[in-house]
């Protein structure tokens, strides 16, 4: 018995996904999207009324991806918000390693979208998103200053995912994690 097949949204985003990913939003035309997802010109647009809208999607899914593994990661380390602040940072290590990384899809992003657009102001808004959770977990872990540490943090985070772009070695992620070791002893009362 075959499976059903995929709704055709889910085909499209699931390409573009891909596509962008790999290529990122500018490098990859609607028509291709449409050729490797197999759908007509009709469904994507009923889908997606403006290329927009489908690097809106697909950023909306590297949020859940991305954030979701960057929490787990952080969950993974135990209660003590002091070790999950420094545990993010082995989704850092899992995302450098996996075949086909090309860094943070939302600085890629960023890097080619008009400053004030709804594609650009959704990559500031993760970025806003994640910063906020970490200065959760710094206050939580007795910082004495939550947003600078969660600031530190952050553009560590950003930093390590470029790094895995630029040399793909992959002892990049554990200076990472050393490093944000060092940052959240040196902010955060002892136990």
């Amino acid at each position: 018995m075959s499976q059903p097949a995929q709704p055709a949204r889910e085909r499209i985003l699931g390409t573009a996904f891909r596509l962008f990913y790999a290529h990122g939003p500018r490098g990859v035309g609607v028509d291709t999207v449409i050729a490797e997802s197999g759908v007509a010109k009709a469904t994507l647009y009923k889908h997606f009324p403006r290329k927009d809208d489908l690097v809106l999607a697909y950023l909306d899914r590297v949020d859940q991806i991305w954030f979701g593994q960057l929490r787990a990661a952080a969950r993974a380390a135990g209660d003590d918000p002091r070790e999950q602040l420094v545990g993010m940072f082995d989704a850092l290590a899992s995302a450098a390693r996996r075949e086909g990384y090309h860094g943070c899809a939302f600085i890629n992003t960023a890097a080619e979208s008009d400053t004030g657009s709804d594609v650009h102001s959704r990559t500031v808004e993760h970025k806003n998103v994640v910063r906020a959770w970490v200065t959760d977990l710094a206050r939580r872990a007795g910082a004495a200053e939550p947003d600078l540490l969660a600031r530190q943090l952050t553009l560590l985070l950003d930093g390590g995912l470029a790094a895995g772009v630029l040399d793909a070695d992959p002892a990049a992620a554990a200076a990472a994690k050393a490093t944000a070791r060092m940052l959240v002893q040196a902010a955060c009362a002892p136990a």
